[in-house]
């Protein structure tokens, strides 16, 4: 019981994160369920056994909130869950050694994107082109799902941020549109993952702890995707990512205790900084939305 609720904390915590701004539940979970001791591809699995749940539940309450763009969902959830399919073939034929640095490595890319994403780069950004087609969203679905399934996490940075960079889509569509169509996503690579472990390593335990936890907070995500600043949010998370990912990697290569130590402090160093201009830059958005809003309007 005690372990089922440590789970369910875990995918609380992940899918908060996931749901406010549309990505990094299975990187957040991911990434602690390797810090556990959990093997790479039994991680994957476990994380989207349970995305299976929370998706779902979190596809419902976005759209409850009209967050969804239904036809960006039809053209992007079907090329995401071939890549999906495939990605969980490829993690479960690696071995466990070369398939951990690899994930690590994986999840710590994409953590600096989450960072420098939500620090340093405009989050709201003006529509400036139509609704995207096929062409952008079935490449963007195959490569989004691969990356999603070998590295137990990647869908939402992946899709999220090259959506909201493209400017073809208001910032709470993109988040609702992604983590709708990520259920679909989910459902694929857990069959992959299904077939290529046959079901006999998976802790139930873990997986249900993870459904249950997100589950409870996906509806609670959805609202507050609204109101939660999402800089500061994203700088958090991707700071925790990358931390504990980089632990991961210099483990794996043996790296000694000074180098490593150093390492760390820089990288804490790097965080706190990343958190300090997501804060000024927050600051200073709310500034200049207060004084545009004073303007004066003129009137002919």
């Amino acid at each position: 019981m005690q372990l089922l609720l440590i789970y369910a904390l875990v995918g609380a915590a992940a899918q908060l994160v996931d749901g406010t701004l549309g990505m990094a539940y299975g990187v957040t979970s991911t990434t602690l369920l390797l810090a556990a001791g959990t093997t790479p591809a039994i991680a994957s699995a476990s994380v989207h056994f349970a995305e299976v749940g929370t998706t779902l539940v979190s596809g419902i309450a976005h759209w409850k909130f009209q967050n969804v763009d239904w036809r960006v969902v039809v053209r992007i959830a079907g090329p995401g869950a071939l890549g999906a399919i495939f990605g969980a073939y490829v993690l479960s034929s690696l071995s466990t050694e070369f398939a951990e640095p690899w994930m690590a490595g994986l999840l710590l890319v994409l953590g600096l994107y989450v960072i420098i994403r939500f620090s340093f780069l405009n989050v709201a950004e003006k529509l400036r082109k139509p609704r995207p087609g096929m062409r952008f969203l079935g490449p963007l679905g195959l490569v989004a799902g691969f990356v999603d399934a070998t590295g137990g996490g990647g869908w939402g940075p992946v899709a999220t941020t090259t959506l909201l960079s493209s400017g073809r889509l208001e910032p709470r569509k993109v988040i609702g549109s992604v983590d709708t169509s990520e259920f679909v996503v989910a459902l694929a690579a857990s069959i992959g993952f299904l077939f290529a472990l046959g079901g006999q390593e998976l802790s139930w335990t873990t997986i249900a702890g993870l459904l249950i936890g997100g589950a409870i907070m996906a509806p609670f995500a959805a609202w507050l995707v609204r109101i939660m600043p999402a800089r500061i949010l994203g700088a958090a998370a991707g700071g925790l990512i990358v931390l504990t990912n980089s632990n991961t990697l210099l483990s794996a290569w043996n790296v000694d205790t000074a180098t490593t130590i150093t390492v760390l402090v820089v990288i804490l160093a790097g965080w706190a900084t990343a958190l300090t201009i997501a804060i000024r830059a927050l600051l200073a958005e709310r500034r200049t939305a207060r004084a545009t809003a004073a303007e004066p309007v003129e009137t002919g």
